[in-house]
This record gives C-alpha cells, sequence and structure tokens, in this order.
C-alpha cells in the first residue's frame, strides 16, 4: 500500500483534494468549483477519474473521500454510522467503490430533545481528525462545534460521538440577508453592530420575533442600514450559541472546541465569550486532513 493517499473532502460547492502522507502532512493541494449540487447521476466516478486524479498527478493513489459526495447527490448513497459511534466504528464502516477509494459513511443520531434524527456528512472526518490529532482528546469528555451553514454541534466522549445537533444557522443567515425584507445593499462588516447582535438574541428563543429587529433598528432611526448585515449575523450566532447546548443535555457549556474556517470560528467564539463560555479554535482543514489520513491508515492494517 501506498506511503501517500489521495485526501478529498467533496461538499456541495466545491471540492478540496490533496495528496498526503499517511500521517497527513499534505503535499499537494488543488480546489475544483465541482459540488456534488452540479453534478448529474453517475458523473462523480467519471469526474474523478478524467479530471481530479490526472490534476493532481495522482491516477494510481488510493483515495479516501469523505462529504456529501457519499450522499444520494454524490458517488453513491453511504449508508450512515449510528451514533453513538468510536472512530474505529467508522473506519470500519468505509465504504469501497472502487479499487483503493473508499467513502467515509457519515453519522446518524436520535437527537436528545426528542425532535427526531438528525445527519452529518463530511463534519465527522473533522470532529474525529481533532480527536486524532492529539492522544489526550481521546479521553475524557468534549463538546465539539462545527460551524458552517449546517452548524453542527457534538458531544465527544472517549473518542466516541455520542450525540450531535444541527442549527441551519449558515443557510438561514444567506437567505434573510439575499431574499428577506432584511435584505441590504450596502453592508459594511461592524464589530459593534455585530455584539448589539449578540446582546439582542438574548437567551436564544423567540428568534422569528428578535429577528425583526435587523429591520426595526434601521427605519427606526437607530442603525445605519450599512450596519443592518453585521447585526443579523450576530443576532443568529449569537441564538445559536445560547441555545444549541441544552439540545445536547447541556446546560452549562464547559470549554467548547471550534472547529472549521477560522474566520467563522472566530465570530462564534466572539459569541461564546459575550456569553462566558470558554472556547478554543481549531482549524477545519487540519482536522479533516488528520480524519482522512487516520481513516486511511485504519486502511493499512
Amino acid at each position: 500500500m501506498s506511503a501517500h493517499f489521495l485526501a478529498l473532502d467533496w461538499g456541495t460547492t466545491n471540492l478540496r483534494a490533496w495528496i498526503a502522507t499517511a500521517d497527513g502532512t499534505p503535499l499537494v493541494r488543488r480546489d475544483f468549483a465541482l459540488g456534488v449540487s452540479g453534478l448529474a447521476p453517475g458523473e462523480a466516478a467519471r469526474r474523478f477519474a478524467t479530471e481530479v486524479r490526472p490534476a493532481l498527478q495522482a491516477e494510481q493513489l488510493p483515495a479516501v473521500l469523505c462529504g456529501m459526495i457519499g450522499s444520494t447527490l454524490g458517488w453513491t448513497a453511504v449508508p450512515y454510522a449510528d451514533c453513538p459511534a468510536t472512530f474505529g466504528e467508522l473506519q470500519r464502516s468505509l465504504f469501497a467503490v472502487d479499487d483503493g477509494v473508499w467513502i467515509v459513511p457519515g453519522l446518524r443520531t436520535e437527537r436528545a430533545d426528542g425532535s427526531g434524527p438528525d445527519v452529518m456528512r463530511g463534519e465527522e472526518t473533522q470532529l474525529f481528525g481533532w480527536a486524532m490529532s492529539d492522544p489526550a482528546r481521546q479521553r475524557g469528555e468534549y463538546l465539539l462545534c462545527h460551524p458552517g451553514t449546517h452548524a453542527k454541534w457534538a458531544r465527544l466522549i472517549d473518542n466516541r460521538i455520542d450525540g450531535f445537533v444541527t442549527a441551519m444557522t449558515g443557510e438561514l443567515f444567506a437567505i434573510l440577508r439575499q431574499h428577506s425584507a432584511l435584505r441590504v445593499t450596502d453592508a459594511v462588516e461592524n464589530e459593534t453592530a455585530f455584539d448589539q447582535g449578540l446582546e439582542a438574541a438574548g437567551d436564544g428563543g423567540a428568534l422569528a420575533s428578535r429577528l425583526f429587529t435587523a429591520r426595526s433598528r434601521v427605519v427606526g432611526g437607530s442603525m445605519t442600514s450599512a450596519w443592518a448585515e453585521s447585526y443579523l449575523s450576530g443576532l443568529l450566532i449569537g441564538a445559536e450559541v445560547a441555545a444549541t447546548p441544552a439540545l445536547l443535555g447541556i446546560d452549562v457549556p464547559g470549554p467548547v472546541a471550534i472547529i472549521g474556517e477560522p474566520a467563522l470560528c472566530q465570530r462564534y467564539a466572539r459569541a461564546m465569550a459575550h456569553r462566558g463560555i470558554e472556547a478554543h479554535v481549531h482549524d477545519g482543514e487540519t482536522a479533516v486532513l488528520a480524519g482522512l489520513a487516520a481513516l486511511y491508515r485504519g486502511t493499512l492494517a
């Protein structure tokens, strides 16, 4: 088996690919505008072989793929692994789609608040990758937050994801800022307005009512329209941070590991600091590579 492998994080809108060593050190990186939402049925396998592999000169390397490529929109629908799920169980659930090509299955859980099932694809690789990067993280209990279009909050206990919940904060922000009465055309980022949104979020309840203040502050004359988008961002993130941990049965969050795109993670860290929650930011790209590499090493055993 090769000492190098092809690592892919293949999502809805884009694809990140690396040639990496078995310990997760990246050697080559390429980004592709090949999100699964734009692929026809059966197209993923063909474009992987004819575009992705040649672009990295990786025609013969084994490959591990995570993300929406394992959904009904992607290469093939890979069954979810059920929570509680250990890293070992995730590795044993890798789905072979070709000789030396595996897709990570994603996770499914029953939400602790009793509202039904929840799912993730791709985030599990980053969350476990964060844990696998430090042996100390593989013992004890941690609250993990993965911001994004569909943010994930998960409980990790002794390197086992016990459960998680999703918050559609990123998607809601995009819809409101583009297609609602809260849309503005002269947005300027402003930390003061973001902090005002955090304060207005309160305990996270009655969000549909609180959202209207992003408009009423502007038309009422207490905030310039250019700041409304920053205020809206703070309001949504603040409500998520205030209310979501309780859905996992956590009333008073301890330290939170925030894993993902650094700039967005810093916004979440600011929201947590506002509520007196200790938080530490970790790079999502480093985490996903660590997770894919650990999964690849499992195929060598």
